[in-house]
């Protein structure tokens, strides 16, 4: 299997199965001299390590991460940052049943048509167990970036639709994102979104989400006006994490019901400081970074193992059923807010970095 790695100058490699040993990270490109410590990078995978409530899956993983090189006295050598993570708690019988038979939406089908082999142990390479080392190189470009920018800078993610609900955006509350399971910005969304959701597993079956990110204190420049446009290089970021469907920069898909008038952000200079009035353009404008809050969210489709039966082949090419047992999201768009945070870093230090090269 060929790309599993991501970046330009700022780059990083997964490695490792769902139920293997372990997985891990190499980052290579971060700079040198910036103090990281393995507490910090545990601080974002906590956002995503399962088990932390009743709405995601039940699997137990500390996801301790385990620093091998590239970091010597507290801070960063500018060498390759190896990371490791055990897997501990692997229930690969609860696979045993399914083994020979492809999950209806799961990549099981392509996987095995493509490489000839069924790693039925939770998805193997497939599986967003994973994203666990985007997590912490995203939790690396998050403290480099903070270093380079300053403390204005910050990216924070929450679920603004959750199935068929949704919440009102403009109660978006940074200090309540954290203080719910649902990374929910909305307080008056959270009862009706328990409800929804207990609802949706306890009937065997599953549902999507909406993510929006944001990322303030930006500044002008990053990304290129045709092949390395900032934009396009987020989208093929979120498009990457397992079950994102779509992606959205600022207005998105909206702004083909808008008029000129509408869609365009209008510019004043006010005070000595140029603001735009509005961000339908989500901050970056012909690839490159206005200087504004940069708006992205991406959707994530309902989680495939589900308990409901449904149809489908097994290897030899027969007609059967399945039902998936064991644990599993009822909405895998959750625990996707963290790494989309992480992938989110991860491109705007890639891009500041070239942006540093070429204009300094």
């Amino acid at each position: 299997m060929s790309f599993n790695t991501f970046g330009k100058i700022f780059r990083f490699t997964t490695w490792g199965e769902s139920h293997g040993p372990a997985i891990g990270v190499i980052i290579d490109g971060c700079p040198p001299n910036i103090k990281i410590s393995e507490k910090e990078i545990q601080t974002e995978l906590d956002k995503r390590k399962p088990g932390q409530s009743k709405f995601t899956t039940q699997r137990k993983e500390a996801d301790k991460p385990i620093i091998l090189s590239g970091v010597f006295e507290g801070k960063t050598t500018g060498t390759p940052i190896s990371v490791l993570i055990h897997n501990e708690d692997t229930r690969s019988r609860d696979y045993e049943t399914i083994k020979n038979k492809f999950r209806p939406g799961h990549a099981d089908f392509t996987y095995f048509k493509k490489y000839g082999i069924r790693d039925y142990r939770g998805g193997g390479r497939q599986s967003a167990r994973e994203t666990a080392g985007r997590v912490v190189a995203g939790a690396i470009a998050k403290i480099v970036l903070n270093n380079l920018i300053g403390k204005k800078f910050k990216i924070i993610g929450a679920v603004t639709q959750l199935g068929i609900m949704s919440c009102n955006t403009d109660n978006w509350d940074d200090k309540e994102i954290r203080k719910n399971p649902f990374f929910c910005p909305d307080k008056k969304a959270i009862k009706l979104w328990e409800e929804y959701l207990l609802s949706v597993r306890k009937s065997g079956s599953s549902c999507g989400a909406i993510i929006e990110l944001r990322a303030r204190g930006i500044p002008v420049g990053l990304g290129a006006p045709i092949y390395s446009k900032l934009d396009a290089d987020i989208a093929s970021a979120l498009m990457g994490i397992n079950a994102v469907k779509g992606v959205n920069i600022g207005a998105g898909f909206k702004s083909a019901f808008l008029s000129g008038e509408e869609n365009s952000d209008e510019i004043r200079k006010n005070s000595g400081q140029i603001k735009f009035k509005t961000n339908n353009a989500g901050g970056i404008l012909g690839g490159i970074s206005s200087g504004q809050e940069i708006i992205v969210s991406f959707a994530v489709k309902p989680t495939s193992s589900i308990l409901t039966k449904r149809e489908t082949i097994d290897k030899s090419g027969k007609n059967t059923n399945i039902s998936v047992k064991g644990r599993h999201d009822p909405c895998v768009g959750i625990r996707a807010v963290p790494i989309g945070e992480a992938m989110l870093a991860c491109v705007l230090l890639d891009h500041l970095m070239m942006h540093k090269a070429q204009c300094g």
